[in-house]
């Protein structure tokens, strides 16, 4: 893999994305979009990979979530404290927004392994007291807001790179936030040589452009009218067919992108070839190729257990110690997060209890309350202490549905306190915990709407074994009952109701017939399907890999 990488590591890459998870307590990411985000920026460090990163120094950020005494979830704001991680670059870029130019700040993030990302910044003295909150929240406020914020990251970005004098080979936009970078690459290409048609200019700009779609739902995928566009200033100087051109009306910025790009890669396999089938119908856009996301494995991993996991799998008096020895780590890891989940929400779980983790955004299609479809089911576990569950996760602070499925979990831990957890305000602190002393990771989306999934990558690669349905990266390691577990058989629906029928069905049924029987009375057989987990998963899923097929099939032209 190295041999590949140093082949091909004179590519210069600027990277694009909305949020960056690279401190817990910086509210800089929102979920799995940052998480990967941050991950690749440490793993090009490591690797000495020329990557250059473009983002947003979000003053607040994303919200924090809380539970309130109504089990009701409620968000809350502060300021975001970059006290030690910021050097200033002593450039400011301009952007126009609203008919108005706003200065940009450029910051560099010198901190948490990364040394490589630039943060646009709009509180600025000289700016409008508006515009000095254009990079306020993440996610935050309504339409106009969101353009002002990618108008930003993606012009902004573009000048920025040029203000620092930052030379490029292939532009990276990791989701459609930043397909303005396009727009404005678009506008000098025009600039330069007036004489080129716009198709024409389309035509170079792309050859440099490369795209990450992230989701499989068309109707998750931003879009904007092209009057608020024209109104804020997001329309770059193109006219009205021009932009219907790239990303129809209205604008989609996902199509737009997918236009604009040479190449574009799903985040797993299957999802590349969900994205083929959901963006078929778009004429001139680029082809779609999996790329399966990966974590950066000194934040998220237990060196400890895949040192122990190298042979644990194997038959002799040998592996069995080195089991052993796996399983008393992992243990200890179990205790460490009974006891982080004691001080974090005052309930006392127990260690010879199977213990499951579910962390996820609350949305409908992640099914979060499918293991409660059956009241007389679940009650039956919890009564013979066979299981006990930790959840986490946020709602969009703006989505009132995913608010309500995160109160039907916390209803949950009224009914059942000894056995149901639910762990406020989920960060990077909770998600490392959970991914590394639970026993079972458990996922169940409606396949096949979960694009990827790292969550599952790192419980893997920490011996904690997924029980998952085969969407996302799971089909690619999973091999049932030798380093995890598949409910549901890959079958799809066009159906959520019949979904949701058949995957509780099979879920029930590992759980009973295979899961829960092997956990209390084959212990060396669980400590073997630990091991093979590890070792599946720690070189395959580590952002390395990942790094490497991004300069391979998507930068090496």
């Amino acid at each position: 893999m190295a041999k590949d990488l140093n082949k091909i590591r004179q590519i210069k890459c600027s990277y694009f994305c909305m949020e960056y998870a690279l401190d817990s307590s910086l509210k800089t990411y929102a979920g799995g979009l940052g998480i990967l985000a941050g991950d690749y920026l440490k793993g090009a460090v490591r690797d000495g990979l020329p990557v250059t990163a473009v983002g947003i120094k979000w003053k607040q950020g994303y919200g924090e979530q809380f539970i309130g005494g109504d089990l009701r979830p409620y968000d809350a704001y502060k300021q975001n404290d970059y006290t030690g991680k910021l050097e200033d670059t002593g450039k400011e870029v301009e952007v126009t927004i609203r008919k108005r130019r706003v200065k940009v700040k450029i910051w560099r993030y010198i901190a948490d392994g990364v040394n490589n990302l630039y943060l646009l910044d709009t509180d600025v003295d000289g700016n409008a007291g508006d515009d000095r909150w254009i990079c306020g929240q993440l996610y935050g406020w309504f339409a106009e807001e969101r353009l002002a914020q990618e108008i930003v990251l993606g012009v902004g970005g573009i000048r920025a790179l040029e203000a620092l004098g930052i030379e490029t080979d292939v532009y990276h936009f990791n989701e459609g936030h930043a397909v303005f970078a396009g727009l404005e690459l678009l506008s000098k290409r025009l600039k330069i040589n007036p004489g080129l048609s716009f198709d024409e200019a389309v035509a170079e700009i792309k050859r440099k452009i490369v795209f990450t779609t992230h989701t499989p739902v068309k109707e998750g995928n931003e879009s904007h009218s092209l009057d608020a566009m024209q109104y804020i200033g997001a329309d770059c100087g193109f006219n009205r067919t021009q932009l219907k051109s790239l990303g129809g009306n209205p604008f989609n910025m996902t199509v737009a992108a997918l236009r604009l790009s040479r190449k574009t890669n799903g985040v797993a396999k299957l999802h590349g070839e969900t994205a083929n089938k959901m963006w078929d119908k778009v004429d001139g856009r680029s082809e779609i190729i999996g790329i399966t996301n990966a974590v950066y494995a000194p934040v998220w991993t237990d060196e400890a257990m895949a040192e122990l996991a190298k042979g644990a799998e194997l038959s002799g008096n040998e592996a069995v110690k080195k089991r052993e020895a796996l399983y008393e780590r992992h243990m200890q890891n179990k205790r460490e997060l009974i006891d982080f989940v004691e001080k974090r929400a005052g309930v006392k779980l127990r260690e010879d209890v199977m213990l499951i983790g579910f962390s996820r955004r609350a949305a409908p299609y992640k099914r979060s309350n499918l293991i409660f479809r059956d009241e007389r089911f679940i009650k039956n576990l919890f009564k013979n202490n066979k299981i006990q569950i930790i959840f986490s996760g946020k709602s969009h602070p703006l989505d009132d549905n995913g608010k309500n499925i995160v109160y039907d979990i916390t209803k949950m831990t009224e009914l059942y306190p000894n056995n149901v957890v639910f762990l406020e305000n989920y960060d990077m602190e909770i998600g490392a915990a959970l991914t590394r002393g639970c026993d079972i990771w458990l996922n169940n989306p409606v396949r096949p709407l979960e694009a990827s999934g790292t969550s599952g990558m790192k419980a893997a690669m920490n011996g904690v074994i997924n029980v998952s349905v085969l969407d996302g990266w799971w089909p690619e390691l999973c091999i049932d009952g030798v380093n995890g577990w598949q409910f549901g058989d890959g079958v799809e629906f066009k159906s959520w109701q019949k979904s949701d029928i058949h995957d509780y069905r099979e879920l029930k049924k590992v759980l009973v017939e295979k899961v829960i029987p092997t956990y209390y009375n084959n212990q060396d057989g669980w400590r073997v399907i630990m091991a093979n987990s590890i070792n599946g998963a720690k070189e395959k899923f580590e952002v390395a890999r990942m790094l490497c097929e991004y300069y391979e099939l998507l930068y090496n032209d």
